[in-house]
């Protein structure tokens, strides 16, 4: 079997031997080595966590396949406490949102879709833009790497999760989506990544210029959206279009030091 065709199901059936041996392989493959296996059957959908280093750099295992990736806002069911905070705050701030938090989250979500990926490396954690956007496909081309594509993206944040966020449907109490502190967010995902965790500092670019995920930098916090649009852009599936268009824009040029790209590494 190639590589490239490993399957989120098959890794996920694969007993701890068999594991290693395709994590050393993909180490292999890249010119890196296997620095750490968890095969500990863990409560998540992933039960492996393979990391390999890689010229300095350390990157997580992502198998593919068909996966399942956006989200169907109509199938969202927050709880109650999330409903009435955005009435509270979110309606009350006097933007205009939309009575119906469904349509706020229609408008930055991606559709739910069923797609093929192929096996991959990405880095465990992102790291800043080393210049502007327009240059960073091509700086990365060049050490063999490559930005993730959007559906690459949503699927090794949401690891197969299918919830709203990457840890479920709601956001977390008594804790900030910035600054550290604890709360999922503040987790490794089950693939290993440090993803999605700081709404100023963790927006990443993708290949798509009208994709970045994984934050707005603190826009709705600092514009006083209200608790769940403060959270939404740490959603697994938020493309946040507008900060994709301030990143692309004339701004991007001198603001690009204030966004992450994650490195890819292909394995065919």
């Amino acid at each position: 079997m190639s590589l490239a065709d490993l399957t989120l199901a098959r890794w996920r059936g694969l007993d701890p031997a068999a594991a290693r041996r395709h994590a050393e392989e993909a180490a292999r493959r890249v010119g890196g080595r296997l620095v750490r296996l968890d095969t500990s059957a863990r409560p998540d959908p992933v039960r492996h966590r393979a990391v390999i280093e890689r010229a300095g750099q350390r990157y997580a295992l992502i198998p593919g396949g068909e996966v399942a990736v956006g989200y169907d806002v109509d199938a969202w069911r927050p709880s109650p406490g999330t409903l009435a905070s955005y009435r509270e705050e979110s309606l009350a701030a006097g933007y205009g949102f939309e009575t119906d938090p469904r349509a706020e989250l229609a408008r930055v979500m991606t559709p739910p879709r069923t797609v093929a990926l192929p096996a991959v490396l990405m880095a465990l954690e992102p790291g800043k833009l080393p210049e502007p956007p327009s240059l960073v496909a091509a700086s990365y081309a060049e050490d063999g790497l490559r930005l993730p594509r959007p559906d690459e993206w949503e699927h090794a944040c949401g690891a197969g999760a299918g919830t709203l966020f990457r840890w479920g449907d709601d956001v977390p109490e008594d804790t900030a989506p910035y600054g550290g502190g604890t709360g999922p967010h503040q987790l490794p995902n089950p693939f290993g990544l440090r993803i999605a965790s700081d709404v100023y500092d963790s927006a990443e670019m993708t290949a798509d210029p009208g994709s970045v995920y994984g934050g707005d930098g603190g826009a709705a916090v600092c514009g006083g959206y209200g608790t769940l649009l403060a959270w939404l852009p740490l959603a697994t599936a938020n493309r946040n279009p507008g900060t994709a268009e301030l990143l692309h824009g004339p701004e991007g040029e001198g603001l690009f030091e204030e966004f992450n790209a994650r490195a890819v590494i292909d394995l065919d």
